[in-house]
């Protein structure tokens, strides 16, 4: 059995990211592999959830602008 990850950051946290965060196909208007948000982004997590196969925290992470964003942990890091 593997043990649960535990998430590092909160909702409501703002963040920035660590690198660029790249499109895993989860956005059409953006060619796969395409940068979706630049390193350096400033945004907030507005949601945390388990990925449930992997047992990793992923970050729903708001960048304004419509713009919202699962994000992993390696990606982001506090303010």
């Amino acid at each position: 059995m593997i043990e649960p990850g535990v998430p590092n950051y909160r909702s409501g946290q703002r963040i920035k990211t660590a690198v660029d965060v790249i499109n895993d196909n989860s956005f059409p208007t953006v060619p796969p592999g395409g940068v979706l948000v630049r390193a350096g982004r400033i945004g907030e997590i507005i949601r945390v959830r388990m990925h449930t196969e992997a047992n990793v925290p992923i970050y729903l992470v708001d960048f304004g602008e419509q713009l919202i964003i699962g994000c992993f942990e390696d990606e982001i890091k506090a303010l």
